[in-house]
C-alpha cells in the first residue's frame, strides 16, 4: 500500500481513505473504513475520465447493475456515488488467496477440494445468469478462496444482455486461455460462455496447468477455438465432467445448475477452506483484517492519516490479501507492495518451518523464428556462459523458477541467477554427488558429509529445517508430504517436510542396493517409484515404505520416469505407459528396428498431450493417449538424454566422436510439431553433458562449463 498523496482524497462518502492500493488503467483504489470501522476497496474514476459523462454515467451504471446479482458466492457491492463529478465505488474487502496464489503456493487442488470448488462456483454462476448477467472474465485471479468459501470478484467487463459494458468501444475482452471461442471470435456471448471459463479453471485447479496454452497470446488464442483442451493430470472421473464444459459449441456445454450436483463433492470437502497449511494462510490475514477493523480513530486522528500500528496491520495484510474492486476493468488488485520505508511484516523469529511462497519464473524473450526445417538455418542466441564453474560430476541442472541449481566447481552446490548466470548464494558444505531436490520449488534440498538434511529457499538460500536423523547418503525424490533418501547404512527413508521428522525407514530388496540404484527417481500419487541401471522399477507407498509393484525387466539403460496425472512413462527396452498406482501397462512402444542389437529408449518428458523420448539414436515424439508415434527426426541425439520441449522446440544432446574426425556436441532442436530440423549449437566434446530447460532458456552443463540458450 503507498500513502496518499497530493491530489488523493481524504474521505469519499462513508469511508476515510488510508492509502492507495492499486491503479488501473480507469482509475485508482484506496483502502477505506467506514464509522464503525469495516474495511471496503474505494475504487474512483481517473479525472481525465471523469468528463466523460458517458463513460462516468456507465461507471456508476455498471456498479449498480451488479449489486442486483444476490449470492453468497458474489463479493459485495457496497455502494456507488459521484461526488465532485468523480465516480467511486465501494465494494467489499476480501481477506483471502486468489485461486492462482493458492496453487501457485500450494500446488494442484486433490480431486475432492476441485469437486468442491465446482459446485460452488457452478451455484454462484446459476445466480449471476439470473440476475440477467454474464460474467464473461472467470478466472483463478478472479476467485477468492476464503473461510467460508470460494468467491467470485470483478464484475468489470459483466454485462447484461442488453450488452452494458465498461470496455472501450469495440474491444472485446478476453483473458487468453479462459475467454469462451465465442468471446475470442468477438460473437455474441451467452452465459455458456461462463460455462467454458469454467471448465479451464477447474483444469487449472485439478493441474496447475491451463487447458489451452501456447508461446504468445495469438497462438492461445488459436487453441481455444481450434484445439481439444489439455486434460493430462485431471483425475479420470472429473475429466469426464470438465470436458463437456470444454465444447467449442455453446448448445454443447451444461447449464451450471446441472454441474453443481454432477460434481457431487464427497463430505467434508468444504474443508479445503478451513483445516490445513492452505487454510491457516487464508485465516492469518483474516485475522489481521479483524485487528485492523478494531482501530476505528476519532475524527482529527482520522484527518491526519493512519496510525502506525494501522499502517503496520495494512502491510501485514499487503502480503497476500485480495482488494475486490467489481465495476471497473482492472477490479481486482493484490496488495504487493508496501509503502517506501516500511519494514514487512514480522515471521516467527528463526522459524524453520516459515517458508516463503516460491519466486515466479522470469521468462526469457522468445526469438523470432529462426528459418525452418532445414539444416543450417542459425543457431541459439546465448543469454549467459559461466566458465571453470561446475562440478563436472553433477548429477543434473536443477531449474527452480529464477534460480540454476548445480554443483559448484569451487565446493558444495550453489544457485545462480537464471537472467544473469550470477551467483546468488551456495551451500558450500553439500554434497552434490548425493543430489539436490526442489521441495515445491519453495526450497532446495541437499545433504552434508555427516548426512544431515539441510534446506535451503530456493531464491534466496536462507537455510530452513533440517533433520539430522536423516543419515542421508543419496537423496532420490520429494513430493508434497516429503523427501525421499537412501541412509548411509542403505535403506530407504522418508522424512516429512511439515515437521522434518523421519516418517518411515524400510529396507529396499538385494537389487535395489548399493551401486545399482540411480538417482533417477520420483514421487507421486502416493507412490515412489525407484530404478536401477538395469532397467528394473520399484514402486513403493509413501505412506508405508512398502512395496506396491516392480517391474523385472532387464536392459542396459538408466531409466527415467515422467508422471502425468496418474500415469507414469518408463523407458527401457520398450517405453510404456503404466498407471502409477499398480503398475498396469496402459501401452508400450518398440524400436521397429531388430537388425540393431540392444537399442533401446532414453528418458521420456510429457508436454501437453505427448510424450517425447530418444528411441533408437532418434528423437520422438508419441501420442500420451496411446503411445502412437507423431513423428521421427531424422538428426540423431544420444539415447542416454532426455527430449525437452522448450518453446516451439524439442531439444536434445548428440555426441560427434568418430575417429578423424571433428569431435564436437551439438545442441539440437526440431520443431515439436512435426519434428523438423531449425537449430544446431555446437559445443566442444568433453566426458560430462547435461541439459535442463525452463522459462524459455535451455541449460547446457559441458564439463565445468554451463551455458543459457534462446529459444523461438
Amino acid at each position: 500500500m503507498k500513502p496518499l498523496g497530493a491530489g488523493d482524497p481524504l474521505r469519499l462518502g462513508p469511508y476515510r481513505l488510508s492509502g492507495v492500493l492499486g491503479e488501473g488503467g480507469m482509475g485508482k483504489v484506496y483502502v477505506g473504513q467506514d464509522a464503525s470501522g469495516a474495511l471496503a476497496a474505494v475504487k474512483v474514476l481517473r479525472p481525465e475520465l471523469a468528463h466523460d459523462n458517458n463513460l462516468a454515467q456507465r461507471f456508476v451504471r455498471e456498479a449498480q447493475a451488479a449489486q442486483a446479482v444476490r449470492s453468497p458466492g458474489v463479493a459485495a457491492v457496497l455502494g456507488a456515488w459521484t461526488e465532485g463529478g468523480r465516480p467511486w465505488i465501494a465494494t467489499e474487502f476480501l481477506a483471502g488467496l486468489t485461486l492462482d496464489q493458492a496453487v501457485g503456493t500450494f500446488g494442484p487442488f486433490p480431486e475432492p477440494a476441485v469437486r468442491a470448488l465446482a459446485a460452488s462456483l457452478a451455484r454462484t454462476l446459476v445466480d449471476i445468469h439470473a440476475a440477467g448477467f454474464v460474467h464473461r472474465d472467470l478466472k483463478p485471479p478472479n476467485i477468492v478462496l476464503t473461510s467460508g468459501g470460494p468467491r467470485v470478484i470483478d464484475f468489470g467487463i459483466a454485462r447484461p444482455e442488453h450488452g452494458l459494458t465498461l470496455t472501450t468501444t469495440g474491444q472485446v475482452p478476453v483473458t487468453p486461455g479462459y475467454g469462451a471461442p465465442e468471446q475470442v471470435l468477438g460473437q455474441r456471448v451467452a452465459p455458456a460462455a461462463d460455462v467454458f471459463s469454467l471448465g479451464a479453471v477447474l483444469v487449472y485447479a485439478a493441474t496447475g496447468q491451463r487447458a489451452f496454452d501456447g508461446t504468445h497470446v495469438a497462438a492461445v488464442q488459436y487453441a481455444v477455438v481450434h484445439d481439444q483442451p489439455r486434460l493430462t493430470g485431471v483425475p479420470p472421473r472429473l475429466a469426464e465432467l470438465i470436458a463437456p464444459c470444454l465444447a467449442k459449441d455453446p448448445a454443447q456445454r451444461p447449464a451450471p445448475a446441472r454441474i453443481a450436483p454432477a460434481m457431487a463433492p464427497p463430505k467434508g470437502a468444504e474443508q479445503a477452506w478451513r483445516r490445513g497449511a492452505f487454510a491457516d494462510a487464508i485465516k492469518e490475514r483474516e485475522r489481521t483484517a479483524h485487528q485492523l477493523t478494531t482501530q476505528v480513530t476519532g475524527g482529527s486522528q482520522a484527518e491526519r492519516g493512519p496510525s502506525v500500528g494501522r499502517r503496520g496491520l495494512l502491510t501485514g495484510l499487503a502480503a497476500g490479501g485480495v482488494v475486490v474492486a467489481a465495476g471497473g476493468a482492472a477490479g481486482a488488485w493484490w496488495f504487493t507492495g508496501r509503502a517506501k520505508g516500511e519494514a514487512p511484516r514480522p515471521a516467527a523469529k528463526n522459524d524453520p518451518f516459515d517458508i516463503p511462497p516460491a519466486a515466479r519464473t522470469p521468462l526469457q524473450a522468445l526469438e523470432e523464428r529462426v528459418g525452418g526445417p532445414s539444416i543450417g538455418l542459425g543457431e541459439p542466441g546465448i543469454v549467459w556462459g559461466l566458465e571453470d564453474e561446475a562440478n563436472v560430476y553433477s548429477p543434473t541442472l536443477l531449474p527452480v523458477r529464477d534460480v540454476l541449481v548445480f554443483g559448484a566447481a569451487s565446493g558444495g552446490v550453489a544457485a545462480y541467477d537464471v537472467r544473469s548466470g550470477e551467483r546468488r548464494w551456495s551451500a558450500p558444505g553439500a554434497r552434490p554427488e548425493s543430489g539436490y531436490l526442489s521441495l515445491s520449488d519453495r526450497l532446495v534440498a541437499v545433504t552434508d558429509e555427516k548426512g544431515v538434511l539441510r534446506t535451503y529457499v530456493a531464491s534466496t538460500g536462507v537455510p530452513k529445517w533440517t533433520c539430522p536423523a536423516a543419515e542421508a547418503e543419496l537423496l532420490f525424490a520429494a513430493d508434497d508430504e516429503a523427501v525421499y533418501l537412501f541412509t548411509k547404512t542403505g535403506r530407504l527413508r522418508s522424512v516429512g517436510q511439515a515437521d522434518a521428522k523421519v516418517r518411515w525407514t524400510v529396507r529396499a530388496p538385494a537389487e535395489f542396493r548399493g551401486d545399482s540404484v540411480r538417482l533417477e527417481a520420483v514421487a507421486a500419487r502416493q507412490r515412489l517409484l525407484l530404478s536401477t541401471g538395469k532397467g528394473r522399477v520399484l514402486a513403493l507407498d509413501t505412506r508405508t515404505g512398502r512395496p506396491a509393484w516392480t517391474r523385472t525387466e532387464t536392459a542396459d539403460a538408466d531409466v527415467g520416469f515422467a508422471v502425468d496425472g496418474d500415469r507414469v512413462y518408463v523407458n527401457g527396452r520398450t517405453l510404456e505407459a503404466r498407471r502409477i498406482t499398480d503398475g498396469k501397462v496402459i501401452w508400450q512402444a518398440t524400436i521397429r528396428r531388430p537388425e540393431i542389437v540392444g537399442e533401446y529408449w532414453g528418458p521420456p518428458t510429457v508436454h501437453g498431450d505427448a510424450v517425447y523420448a530418444n528411441g533408437g539414436y532418434l528423437p520422438r515424439r508419441l501420442a500420451a493417449r496411446d503411445g502412437s508415434e507423431v513423428w521421427r527426426s531424422v538428426w540423431a541425439a544420444d539415447t542416454y538424454q532426455p527430449v525437452l520441449v522448450q518453446g516451439q522446440g524439442a531439444w536434445s544432446l548428440q555426441t560427434n566422436d568418430e575417429e578423424g574426425k571433428k569431435q564436437y556436441v551439438s545442441v539440437n532442436t526440431v520443431l515439436s510439431g512435426d519434428g523438423g530440423r531449425v537449430w544446431s549449437y555446437d559445443l566442444p566434446l568433453t566426458d560430462k553433458q547435461r541439459i535442463a530447460a525452463d522459462g524459455n532458456r535451455v541449460f547446457v552443463m559441458n564439463d565445468s562449463a554451463v551455458t543459457a540458450l534462446t529459444v523461438f
